[in-house]
């Protein structure tokens, strides 16, 4: 039995996603990549920086669809390796469990997660990364922050969508939020 997925017929179409975006919650992974220290507590925090549809520039998290077929470890190594390159050696547990689920809609008033798209799920992960990341695919840049600078305004206005405030409860559910 092979180990790698055959995405051949887990795409969609752009017309067929359109009408299940209309029509159906999908399921996203979004991961927030970590440095850690010998004890585990996170050193700094990796953010994207991408564009984004409207034309506008945002920081944002390593995120996307879980494909039909695929388990959640796959859809978070894909992702991850699609945005922060094939060295990045992301530390994934055996069993990896979300440290919260996070509901986009196209109205951002419902839970403060926005998506103009389309109603999602998306279980968020923490992801130590012990390699060399590098901003790939559609992402413009990468820099690491520590975790106070990436929970500060500053850092909270530059992300969109509710990612800001997936970052602050990441910091949070580690017990690294002052």
């Amino acid at each position: 039995m092979s180990d790698v997925l055959d995405t051949r017929g887990a795409w969609l179409s752009s017309e067929d996603l359109e009408q299940a975006r209309e029509r159906l919650p999908l399921v996203y992974v979004e991961a927030i990549p970590v440095r850690t220290d010998s004890w585990g507590h996170i050193t700094s925090i990796g953010l994207l920086l991408r564009a984004m549809p409207d034309g506008s520039i945002s920081r944002a998290l390593v995120s996307g669809r879980v494909l039909y077929g695929e388990r959640l470890r796959e859809a978070l190594l894909r992702h991850l390796e699609k945005d922060l390159g094939p060295v990045a050696l992301p530390r994934l547990p055996v069993n990896p469990a979300p440290f919260t689920v996070a509901e986009y809609f196209p109205d951002p008033t419902v839970t403060g997660y926005h998506d103009p798209r389309q109603h999602a799920v998306s279980l968020c992960f923490i992801v130590p990364c012990d390699g060399d990341c590098s901003p790939s695919q559609d992402a413009l840049d990468l820099i690491w922050v520590e975790p106070w600078e990436a929970a500060s305004t500053s850092f909270q206005a530059e992300m969109t969508g509710g990612q800001g405030r997936l970052v602050r409860l990441a910091l949070a559910h580690a017990g690294q939020l002052d």
